[in-house]
C-alpha cells in the first residue's frame, strides 16, 4: 500500500489496530468506546480515529502492569518482568530494536501522516527510537551500586532497584525518540509502563506496541492508553499506583502534572518548554555555524522544546550573519511531509493560529527573510512558512516565549557579558550553544550559561542519545537520556550490615 499516494487507505490497512487500547500484552477496545478523530496535517483531512481511553483504561493498564511487575508468573515459567535478570531484560530491549528497524520504512511514513514531518526527519527520529532501546539494552545490566567506607565492623553498599509502574505522557512532536528515551530506560531498570500519547499522534506509539509483542517483551511491561489529555493524561498523573511520571510537554500542563502526582508523592520528570539560545561571537566560523543556525530553528517546523529561536549575534559580525540566514532562508520550502520538504505543516490547525497570533506581535519588528509554501500544496493543510527576524529588544514577547512554530530571532550583542545576559534573561534554560574559536570564552561561557545542556561549536550532538538532557527554571527537571536517565526510573536503596570485627570474637 502506497502511502504516499492514499495516506487514508494505508491507515486503514495496517497492521495494528489504531481504535484500541493497548493493555496486558494485547489490544483491546476502550471500555468507554470512544474514539477521537485522526488527522493528516498535510492534508487537513481525516484519515482514521484513534482509541479515546479514559479513566478506567488507565486504572486497568496500570493494574496490568502492576501484574507485570511482580507476577504472578504466568505458566510458561517465564518470569514477569520486574523479576527478570537484568541481562534478560537487555536481550529483550535489542530484539525491541530489531523489530523497529526491520519496520522503520512503515514506521516513518506513519509518523509523516500523523506529525507532519519530512520523511527524512522521521526516518531520523525511527532510527533514534531503535538507537534507544539498543544503548537501554546495554545499560541494563551495567547499573551498580557502590560500597561505603563506614564505621569499623560494618560492610555499607547501596542498590539500585526499579520503582515499579511508572507513567510516561508522550507529546505530539516527537513521540518515536521521547517514548525510546522514557520507555527504554524505565524497562531497562525492570519497571514496567503505562504510556498516555498524544491524541494528535498516536500511530507510531501504537505500532511499538505490537513489535514489542514480537520481541518477546512479556504482558504488561508496556501499556498504552490514546486519549485526551484532561481525561486519559490527568488520570495517569493522579493514579495512586503509579510511582514516577515522566512528562514532556508545556509548562502549563507539566505543572498540573506535578500537582496531580504531588497527592500521592509519586517522583517527576518534567522535560518542558525553552527558548534556548545560540551566540555567535566575531571570531566563530560563520560557515560552519550558519548550517547548524538554520537546522536547529526549522527541525519539525520549529516543533522543537530544544529549538534554537533566539540567535544573539556579535555586533561585528550582525549583518553578515544576518544576510547569510536570509539567504538559506528565502531557500526554504515547506509542503507535505511525505514529499519531503524542507519543512512540513505544523500539527494542527490550533497550532498554526497559536504560531499566527505570535506572528501578528512582530509588527514592530523587521523581517530579514522569508520561506515559501511548494507550490499545489493541499488547500487545507496546516502550513506555516519559516520566518526570520530581527530583534534589537531582548525584552520583545517573541523573544521571551516559546513560539513552536519556525521563527527565529536574530538579536545584535555589544560584548560577554550582554550576550549572557540576554541568553540567561528568560523563564527557560534547556539549550545554549556557543560558536567562537577562543577556548577560554568558550569555558567561561559554558559555566555562565543557565542551561542544561550547552553546546561548544555545535548543536545538539546529532540527537546524542547518551548525553543526559533536561533544563533548569520553567524548562522542567530531572534528566533524560544516557546513563542518568536509569537513576531516575530506580530507589537508592543502603544497606549497612554490622559483621563485627575480630575484636569482638
Amino acid at each position: 500500500m502506497n502511502a504516499q499516494s492514499d495516506p487514508k487507505n494505508y491507515i486503514e490497512n495496517l497492521w495494528f489496530p489504531i481504535d484500541q487500547v493497548f493493555i496486558g500484552g494485547a489490544f483491546v477496545p476502550p471500555l468507554g468506546g470512544q474514539t477521537h478523530p485522526l488527522y493528516d496535517p498535510s492534508t487537513g483531512q481525516q484519515v482514521g480515529v484513534i482509541a479515546r481511553g479514559d479513566a478506567q483504561d488507565i486504572d486497568r493498564a496500570v493494574k496490568a502492569a502492576h501484574a507485570g511487575f511482580s507476577g504472578p508468573a504466568p505458566a510458561s515459567d517465564s518470569p514477569p518482568w520486574g523479576q527478570m535478570s537484568a541481562q534478560a531484560r537487555g536481550r529483550v530491549l535489542f530484539a525491541i530494536a530489531a523489530q523497529i528497524k526491520q519496520h522503520s520504512e512503515d514506521l516513518a511514513r506513519l509518523e509523516a501522516i500523523d506529525v507532519g514531518k519530512p520523511l527524512s526527519q522521521a526516518r531520523a527520529d525511527v532510527a533514534a527510537m531503535a538507537r534507544y532501546f539498543e544503548f537501554y539494552g546495554g545499560a541494563a545490566d551495567k547499573v551498580m551500586g557502590e560500597t561505603i567506607p563506614y564505621q569499623r565492623g560494618y560492610t555499607v553498599y547501596t542498590l539500585r532497584e526499579a520503582l515499579g509502574v511508572t507513567g510516561h505522557i508522550v507529546p505530539w512532536n516527537y513521540p518515536m525518540q521521547i517514548i525510546g528515551r522514557s520507555v527504554g530506560a524505565s524497562l531497562a531498570m525492570g519497571n514496567c509502563c503505562v504510556v498516555k500519547p498524544a491524541e494528535q499522534a498516536c500511530l507510531t506509539v501504537l505500532a511499538l506496541a505490537g513489535l514489542t509483542v514480537a520481541a518477546g517483551l512479556p504482558p504488561g511491561a508496556l501499556n498504552i492508553v490514546p486519549g485526551l489529555g484532561v481525561e486519559a493524561g490527568a488520570a495517569l498523573a493522579a493514579h495512586r499506583e503509579i510511582a514516577h511520571v515522566s512528562f514532556t510537554g508545556s509548562v502549563d500542563t507539566g505543572k498540573q502534572v506535578q500537582a496531580a502526582a504531588s497527592t500521592h508523592v509519586a517522583s517527576v520528570t518534567l522535560e518542558l518548554g525553552g527558548k534556548s539560545p545560540q551566540i555567535i561571537f566575531a571570531d566563530a566560523d560563520l560557515e560552519r555555524a550558519a548550517d547548524f543556525l538554520l537546522r536547529a530553528g526549522i527541525q519539525n517546523a520549529g516543533q522543537t522544546c530544544s529549538a534554537s529561536s533566539r540567535l544573539l549575534v556579535a555586533e561585528q559580525v550582525h549583518e553578515k550573519v544576518s544576510a547569510m540566514m536570509a539567504e538559506r532562508y528565502r531557500a526554504l520550502r515547506a509542503g507535505p511531509a511525505l514529499e519531503n520538504f524542507d519543512l512540513g505543516p505544523l500539527i494542527s490547525t490550533q497550532q498554526r493560529a497559536r504560531v499566527g497570533d505570535f506572528l501578528s506581535l512582530a509588527k514592530d519588528l523587521h523581517v530579514l527573510a522569508e520561506g515559501q509554501l511548494a507550490k499545489d500544496i493541499p488547500a487545507q493543510g496546516y502550513y506555516q512558512p519559516p520566518v526570520l527576524l530581527h530583534c534589537d529588544d531582548p525584552h520583545h514577547t517573541l523573544a521571551q516565549e516559546e513560539i513552536f512554530g519556525p521563527v527565529q530571532l536574530v538579536i545584535p550583542f555589544t560584548d560577554e557579558a550582554q550576550a549572557i545576559d540576554i541568553a540567561n534573561g528568560t523563564r527557560y534554560g534547556l539549550v545554549a550553544a556557543v560558536w567562537t574559536r577562543d577556548g577560554d570564552r568558550q569555558l567561561r561561557m559554558a559555566r555562565a550559561l543557565r542551561a542544561g545542556q550547552v553546546f561548544l561549536n555545535n548543536y545538539g550532538a546529532g540527537g546524542g542519545v547518551e548525553l543526559p538532557f533536561g533544563g533548569v527554571g520553567e524548562s522542567g527537571h530531572g534528566r533524560e537520556k544516557g546513563f542518568e536517565a536509569l537513576y531516575g526510573f530506580s530507589a537508592l536503596k543502603t544497606v549497612a550490615a554490622h559483621h563485627g570485627t575480630h575484636d569482638d570474637t
